[in-house]
């Protein structure tokens, strides 16, 4: 997927925010709408490259538990936070200037070879040689932020790298039976059912910033993105819990296109919204957004808006795929976001009994 294509207010297909009364407005500092966006890895990336589009004031939230690949060997080796989601949360926000677009390029370059640069992409290495001369990762994002002309932020949810760990059925002789793994490769990648996960250490800290952007945001987004290792773990940080379950923002769950394969294969659209609910029993969001071709009309349909009333939420269909793919399209999601976005408080569904919509 590609970024937008340009942060300018001309930019075509960008929307502005929009009045009670449904005409395009700007925010009195004329950045629009503060968005945060929560999750990691590419289900990020298509939020990011669409909430672009609707506003400069936009905030990514990143998972903080790969161990895999090049993110994994600097974690080993250097004890940092994982930078692999945190650089393509960059390079989504990234400004589209002609000089920028060259650090972009360069963040993202992965070197090749056999030797002990192998693998590593140049952001990871940058990241985390801020990091050891700044003190903190967000110190040392803000600066590459600075470099890439970045609008808004990309914060790490923990301060602290995380590892996960899933109880998953299907690996034993006995169907019944669940063992323990650990590490997100293990999980994203088990050809078992994960059944639940957790995070290691448990309780662990929340990125202050990050707990502040989600308190003072107008729009949350939550995915799409791996659920077990991407989505879930976002409400399994107590304090960041706590902020989705008490900012005033518009709170929305972006579902993906398609089960992946691993750890969600077999999953339908109801399946997913069981296991969040499961995991985060306290977790309410206010919409739902489900691709129109994902899940057919009838008793499918029936059986998720009863799956997102559980969550209190409505649920949403519109076209937000690339034609032909499993991936999203940046301005057809940025059109349905924006959708969501406008809705006011007097004509919400708080109050009253889950509907959908399309």
């Amino acid at each position: 997927m590609t970024a937008s294509q340009s942060q300018s207010q001309s930019e075509p297909g960008r929307t502005a925010p929009r009045s009670e009364a449904g005409m395009s407005v700007q925010d009195s500092d004329g950045r629009g709408p503060s968005i945060v966006a929560l999750g990691g890895g590419h289900g990020l990336y298509a939020t990011l490259s669409a909430a672009r589009r609707l506003s400069d004031d936009v905030t990514a939230v990143v998972t903080v538990a790969d161990d895999g690949g090049s993110s994994g060997r600097l974690r080993a080796e250097l004890g940092v936070i994982p930078p692999g989601d945190l650089r393509m949360a960059l390079a989504a926000l990234a400004a589209e200037d002609a000089d920028v677009k060259t650090w972009t390029t360069t963040l993202q370059h992965r070197f090749g070879g056999t030797g002990a640069l192998a693998g590593h992409t140049v952001g990871n290495l940058i990241l985390a040689g801020l990091t050891e001369v700044l003190g903190d990762t967000v110190s040392a994002l803000d600066e590459v932020a600075r470099v890439l002309r970045i609008r808004g932020r990309v914060l790490p949810m923990s301060p602290i790298p995380l590892a996960i760990e899933a109880d998953v059925a299907g690996l034993e002789a006995d169907p019944r039976v669940c063992r323990t793994i650990r590490g997100q490769v293990a999980v994203a990648t088990t050809p078992g059912q994960v059944r639940r996960v957790r995070l290691l250490p448990p309780d662990p800290p929340a990125t202050p910033d990050a707990v502040a952007a989600i308190e003072r945001a107008d729009l949350v987004l939550l995915g799409p993105g791996s659920w077990f290792t991407s989505v879930i773990p976002h409400a399994l940080v107590p304090d960041l819990a706590a902020a989705l379950q008490n900012t005033s923002a518009r709170k929305a769950l972006i579902l993906n296109l398609a089960p992946e394969p691993g750890e969600t294969a077999g999953f339908s659209a109801e399946r997913h919204l069981h296991v969040l609910a499961q995991h985060a029993p306290d977790l309410r969001v206010d919409d739902v957004l489900v691709d129109s071709d994902s899940v057919p009309e009838g008793r499918e349909r029936d059986h998720l808006c009863r799956a997102a009333a559980r969550l209190g939420a409505t649920v949403g269909y519109a076209d937000v795929a690339r034609t032909g793919t499993a991936t999203h399209h940046p301005g057809k999601l940025a059109a349905a976001i924006d959708r969501i976005a406008s809705v006011t408080p007097e004509s919400s569904h708080t109050g009253r009994e889950p509907t959908s919509w399309q």
